[in-house]
């Protein structure tokens, strides 16, 4: 089945996945049967795919009903599973941020699995020998320095230059499609955690994205990709997780719940300070932030004067503790910690990064108060992170969290008006 997809003056032809299997709704109301690619795919019995050895890049995300889908091709006739490739956090997503994912064999279908996190980023020829298509199955959430869709780009490059198809399944951003916010990425502060010319929050599914990252040229030698979408049916842009009816898979180890993925982008940005604990070493990391110096009270005080949508704050004390493989060693360990709690309490009016922007400022604020002196400890990741200098340049000269929020509206504007010819879903 052919899709043609206007882009600009560029006419982009993608061959996509028939989505026969599942009756898609004709309308969103409340709650909807989200059907991923992936589940699409195997509910056709991989007849798109049908005889070719295929190489899976994929973690514990990639699930269809319960089951990986490593394991339905490998025990599917239809297709073979040639080779896993694994991200960030391993195959089976165990391993925590920043650790280097070691080489080694998946013990229930004995395929070897090839680290993307390691001494590589990017798949070797060596490694796509015996592999007629690269294939994508990851559940991002919707964060341009959340890494899978560095390691999604850069697999595109690796299918080009082998002359193989790269297949994209495609499954829901949990943040929704129309949602986007933050600083564009600076092309000197390209990097693993920001490889794309986009916001912070770039509202699009990881199969849209890779269409714009194709035809936009962000990556060199993928003109001539033979890219492949298995398209989701039945989403809706204005979805966010809950409305999907797809059951939550912790993204990785400091993601357990959608609750994290919801305030990660804005706390994430926070913790990048390493002034305030994000909550990791905590069962719920990014949905509260604290430090021994922080005066809580006040903080939820000013925080809650803003009367942002869909939140609450609560001040609240927590014991940062060492949790292997999730989080070893994390900021204030084993320490009393003076905490605010984020409460969301409307999911879909929710403004993560914005809530983030606030805190950060505020807590910039309270530790010059503090007589903190040492207020980024790591300037060059939080510039990646941030992907500007523009953000820690108005951080030092005290500027508010709205003054921050509005420096970004006109480039995300402009940035939704250009992603809009490449949405697959309305």
């Amino acid at each position: 089945m052919t899709t043609v997809l206007k882009a600009g003056a560029l006419i982009l032809c993608l061959w996509m996945m028939s989505s026969r299997a599942v009756a898609a709704p004709d309308a969103f109301e409340g709650k909807s049967t989200v059907i991923t690619g992936a589940e699409d795919l195997v509910a056709t019995n991989f007849s798109a795919l049908a005889g070719m050895r295929l190489g899976l890049i994929t973690n514990q995300t990639g699930l269809v009903q319960g089951r990986h889908l490593a394991d339905l091709i490998h025990d599917a006739g239809a297709v073979e599973l040639a080779a896993v490739f694994a991200p960030e956090h391993g195959f089976r997503g165990k391993v925590e941020a920043g650790e280097k994912v070691r080489d080694g064999r998946d013990p229930r279908t004995g395929v070897t699995v090839h680290s993307l996190y390691g001494s590589t980023r990017k798949p070797t020829q060596r490694m796509l020998r015996g592999v007629d298509a690269l294939v994508f199955d990851v559940q991002d959430i919707g964060a341009r320095f959340y890494t899978y869709i560095s390691t999604m780009g850069l697999a595109m490059q690796a299918a080009a230059e082998a002359g193989i198809p790269f297949v994209v399944l495609d499954r829901p951003n949990p943040l929704g499609g129309t949602y986007v916010s933050g600083f564009m990425l600076e092309p000197a502060r390209t990097s693993f955690v920001g490889q794309y010319p986009i916001p912070i929050v770039h509202g699009l599914t990881v199969a849209e994205l890779a269409i714009m990252i194709k035809t936009e040229k962000w990556l060199k030698g993928l003109q001539d990709l033979d890219l492949r979408i298995g398209k989701m049916v039945g989403w809706k842009r204005v979805m966010r997780w809950p409305q999907t009816s797809q059951p939550w898979v912790w993204t990785s180890p400091n993601i357990p719940t959608f609750r994290s993925a919801l305030v990660y982008p804005g706390i994430g940005v926070l913790g990048e300070t390493q002034l305030v604990n994000e909550g990791r070493g905590t069962d719920e990391p990014f949905t509260r932030f604290g430090a021994p110096w922080l005066d809580n009270t006040g903080m939820v005080r000013q925080l809650n004067s803003l009367s942002l949508p869909g939140v609450t704050f609560e001040a609240t004390r927590y014991r940062p503790r060492s949790i292997p493989n999730v989080a070893k060693n994390p900021l204030f360990v084993g320490q009393m910690i003076k905490g605010v709690q984020i409460n969301v309490t409307n999911v879909a009016t929710y403004q993560p990064l914005e809530v983030g922007i606030h805190a950060l400022a505020l807590v910039m604020a309270q530790a010059r108060q503090k007589g903190i002196t040492r207020l980024v400890k790591n300037r060059p990741m939080f510039y990646a992170i941030s992907g500007t200098k523009r953000l820690y340049k108005m951080l030092m000269t005290g500027a508010s969290g709205s003054a921050i929020v509005n420096t970004w509206k006109a480039d995300v504007a402009a940035f939704q008006q250009k992603s809009r010819a490449y949405y697959l879903y309305d």
